[in-house]
């Protein structure tokens, strides 16, 4: 019998070190979360280049563990790679009004294989998403609606501030 895996990974895949690309990933078991998948633009040495958007391979790999996507706000680097990543996995996206108002915008931009399933909350609510539960916790931004996000873990909570 294998073991189970009981670690907590926690994975950077844009925005550490640079400016955009916001996406962290969070995997437990066989349950995975994302936190905002934001876009960057081109530096002036990426002749050709209209946007840069994370790298998705390991979310197209492990596709059957995403739970949900938990966005923290609608600037573009936090939500402007969403509908490039929805072209690799249809899970539910969860964010405040104003952040979901902008996507819905966005997505008419782009043909997806699937429609998007964008749930609505607001600041306090919860949300159960596989073995985390996410809260939303309101927090002042250069835009409205903005969100901090408590990650109940089997390990802990995690607070993420977006």
């Amino acid at each position: 019998m294998a073991k189970k895996d009981t670690r907590l990974k926690v994975m950077i895949l844009g925005g550490l070190n640079e400016i955009g690309k916001n996406m962290a990933v969070l995997e437990y078991g066989n349950d995975i979360i994302i936190i905002d998948c934001g876009l960057a633009f081109p530096d002036d040495d990426m002749l050709g280049i209209d946007l840069v958007i994370p790298d998705f391979t390991y979310i197209e790999k492990n596709a059957d563990k995403v739970r949900g996507v938990f966005l923290t706000h609608g600037h573009e680097d936090h939500i402007g790679g969403i509908p490039y990543l929805l072209r690799y996995v249809n899970p539910p996206i969860y964010g405040t009004r104003l952040t979901l108002g902008i996507i819905e915008k966005k997505l008419t931009e782009h043909s997806l294989p699937n429609k998007p399933s964008l749930n609505c909350v607001e600041a306090g609510q919860s949300v159960k998403a596989g073995v985390f539960g996410v809260e939303f916790i309101h927090v002042n931004h250069s835009i409205p609606d903005a969100v901090a996000l408590a990650i109940k873990t089997p390990l802990g909570t995690i607070i993420h501030t977006g």
